[in-house]
């Protein structure tokens, strides 16, 4: 199929050269960076809605992380908007990290919507570097789609793996290349050029769980 998915790659890209020739000339990322936090926070409730059972079902295994103190230290990797923050149970002190500064005004309203969390600072970096955060000082990392739209996924669960404390556990959600020779697959392969620059940098074709694979967590559960 790769004439096929090669010629399909070039109407796409025809269709949207517009915005090819602004992300080559460097004028598309700026404007991106501050229109797409905007963008999340009118995805925000819809997609809640549709995911909430699910979401619920995972971040509900927090609560059974808590120390004596009844408070778990959590690092919420690719923060966007905030948009996990009413899924995570009271006693939860959340550090937000995402490379994206346009996204703290909307980190500060959902932070005040959700009261029974304790926000602890906003860290403007990429994931492949949390030079500001301490070695073992996370009981808990957690990201939802963030693996896709990293520069090193290695790198990025490197750096999950030195904030976590000793039998600290990252939580993760995210979706994965289509099996190849699939359909599915081959408009992933089509589209991931374009929607690289409208998804966040997301890249459709990943294998994001030969990334978790090879991370050499004590313990690694996926479904």
């Amino acid at each position: 199929m790769d004439p096929l998915v090669q010629l399909l790659k070039l109407l796409v890209l025809l269709l949207t050269l517009t915005l090819h020739l602004m992300a080559l000339l460097g004028c598309w990322q700026h404007l991106y960076k501050s229109y797409f936090p905007y963008l999340m926070a009118m995805q925000t409730a819809k997609s809640n809605r549709k995911m909430e059972s699910k979401k619920r079902e995972l971040f509900g295994q927090i609560e059974g992380l808590k120390g004596a103190s009844g408070k778990v230290v959590l690092l919420d990797l690719g923060c966007g908007t905030g948009a996990n923050f009413q899924f995570y149970p009271p006693g939860c002190r959340i550090t937000c990290l995402d490379p994206n500064p346009h996204f703290e005004k909307f980190l500060t309203k959902t932070m005040a919507e959700n009261r029974h969390l304790q926000y602890e600072q906003f860290v403007v970096a990429p994931g492949e570097d949390t030079k500001p955060l301490a070695d073992g000082s996370m009981d808990i990392v957690l990201g939802t789609l963030v693996l896709c739209s990293v520069q090193n996924p290695r790198r990025v669960l490197q750096e999950v793996r030195r904030v976590l404390r000793p039998g600290g556990v990252f939580f993760f959600w995210e979706h994965v290349a289509e099996p190849r020779g699939s359909w599915a697959f081959l408009w992933q392969q089509v589209l991931e050029p374009t929607w690289k620059h409208i998804g966040d940098s997301c890249c459709l074709t990943r294998e994001t769980c030969k990334d978790l694979e090879n991370a050499q967590f004590s313990e690694l559960q996926m479904e």
